[in-house]
């Protein structure tokens, strides 16, 4: 069951790029949060989403926003991921898929790659808008459009 626009974002707990422990609760239900779920470090479209959110980071920021990645690698990966691309956000792993599985993200491609898929989060904790595609190039705008609609 995937979670639906004026539902609460569950609690979780995943480690960042630093190998730090990441409390949903420290951040969700204090600010609005972009949470965008993606398949993979280092794939052109990966590559392309995550450095769009880095291109707007000052817009997300301005507007009172946190940005945080989440994908299936590991902390190692996403530090190398996030050095790489001088990322500014949070990367979190979630190698056993259990907050990919919280929050109904189903694979795509024929059930092969994990899906992409971008939420965006009101101060309250609820879920204000989600967007579902496969193509990289739309989310950060469309989340972005969304988080500026935040009273």
């Amino acid at each position: 069951m995937s979670l639906e626009k004026g539902e609460k974002v569950p609690h979780f707990e995943l480690k960042d790029q630093n190998g730090n422990v990441f409390d949903s609760k420290k951040v969700i239900g204090k600010k609005p949060v972009v949470i965008y779920f993606y398949p993979k470090d280092f794939t052109p479209g990966c590559t392309k989403e995550a450095c769009s959110f880095r291109d707007s980071y000052e817009d997300f920021k301005e507007a009172g926003a946190e940005v945080i990645g989440i994908s299936n690698d590991s902390e190692k990966s996403h530090s190398k991921f996030a050095k790489k691309h001088n990322l500014p956000f949070i990367l979190l792993s979630d190698s056993s898929g259990k907050v990919r599985k919280k929050f109904g993200i189903k694979k795509s491609l024929l059930g092969l790659v994990p899906g992409r898929e971008t939420f965006v989060i009101d101060g309250e904790g609820k879920i204000i808008f989600k967007f579902n595609s496969l193509d990289a190039s739309k989310h950060m705008k469309k989340a972005l459009n969304a988080v500026k609609k935040i009273d």
